[in-house]
């Protein structure tokens, strides 16, 4: 059996959705080649799990290519920093070289042409990337991980976000579920839908601070990008994340795509954790 290459598995704070999926597939007894930026403890905890572990740099067609060598299926993910367009470039094109039949690439809940935030469209050219290469590929537009709010709040005691009201409401989704999803579809024979919404769980500001057990506070954007500053230490994290909050606060009450999506039960076997859920489990 070919191996599964799967990107970005050495984790990562924003999600590290690649670190999940490789485990998953791993005990399910499948072929993973472990795609890590570095060879690190993470990467020597893959070894010892059983997948071939490459290190590379995803934005480097001369380290993805050879990666990709006897591969028919993959995970593609990059994280909110630079360079994600540079990736999707490498990948689309070595994938198509290398002749893979699915490749599974998260992007996110509203990525289009025209988003309301800069990263989104990036996603959509990233997304756009990816299917002219003819690789099969299906995108996984994922809400906000609950990740990020855990990241938010810290050691704060607060949700202290650019959202406005307290009623403004955000979608949301555990990382876990998009990486059951993205096993799920990797594991599935048949044709899948080539856009994938996930979204697990919709909840207002304040009360996703209220299962954190922690009140929530309206920063002003500005104020909010330079204390992010010192959390984040990345410009396209804090750029991204600013336009995002104020976008979901112009929204105010809800869009069409807040909503709890089947995808999630169909591909991951279960229910989406709640945010209750998930705190419960850490």
């Amino acid at each position: 059996m070919e191996p599964i290459l799967v990107t970005g598995a050495g984790g990562g704070s924003q999600g590290g959705t690649g670190r999940m999926v490789a485990e998953i597939l791993v005990r399910a007894g499948l072929p993973v080649r472990a795609f890590v930026h570095n060879d690190n403890a993470p990467a020597a905890e893959l070894k010892d799990l059983g997948a071939e572990v490459v290190v590379g740099d995803l934005r480097e067609i001369t380290q993805v290519l050879p990666a990709l060598q006897g591969v028919r299926r993959a995970y593609f993910t990059y994280p909110v920093t630079a360079g994600m367009l540079d990736a999707a470039a490498v990948f689309a094109a070595a994938a198509r070289d290398a002749g893979l039949e699915r490749v599974v690439a998260v992007s996110q809940l509203g990525s289009a042409r025209d988003a309301g935030t800069p990263h989104m469209r990036r996603h959509w050219v990233a997304e756009q990337t990816l299917d002219r290469a003819g690789i099969g590929a299906v995108h996984l537009r994922a809400a906000v991980f609950f990740e990020n709010l855990r990241v938010a709040i810290g050691d704060r005691g607060e949700l202290a976000l650019p959202l406005g009201s307290p009623a403004t409401v955000v979608p949301l989704i555990a990382a876990e579920d998009v990486a059951r999803v993205a096993a799920g579809v990797l594991r599935t024979q048949g044709p899948v839908d080539p856009v994938l919404w996930l979204a697990g769980e919709i909840l207002t500001a304040g009360t996703a601070a209220s299962t954190f057990d922690v009140p929530y506070a309206d920063v002003d954007p500005n104020v909010w990008a330079k204390q992010a500053m010192s959390i984040y230490r990345d410009e396209v994290t804090v750029e991204h994340l600013t336009h995002l909050w104020t976008m979901f606060a112009a929204i105010g009450s809800g869009h069409e795509l807040f909503r709890v999506t089947e995808t999630i039960e169909e591909f991951a076997g279960r229910p989406p954790l709640t945010l209750r859920e998930y705190l419960a489990s850490r």
